[in-house]
């Protein structure tokens, strides 16, 4: 794909706050998972399990989706 100083934007092209935005919340939903692990018991082990569950189950969904 040419994108030359006269190509248009089309409807589908996406801003910068959108393409980085996804990564962002897997980043850091994975900071908070891994200082919650590392600082506290009961709660904040429940809270670095769903922390550190949700980048692993965004990923598995994308790789079945590109199945």
């Amino acid at each position: 794909m040419n994108m030359g100083a006269n190509s248009k934007k089309t409807s589908s092209a996406r801003s910068m706050k959108q393409i980085f935005m996804a990564p962002t919340v897997i980043a850091v939903l994975s900071v908070v998972g891994l200082v919650a692990a590392l600082a506290g018991d009961g709660a904040a082990d429940l809270l670095s399990w769903v922390a550190l569950g949700v980048p692993v189950a965004i990923a598995a969904w994308a790789y079945g989706r590109r199945q």
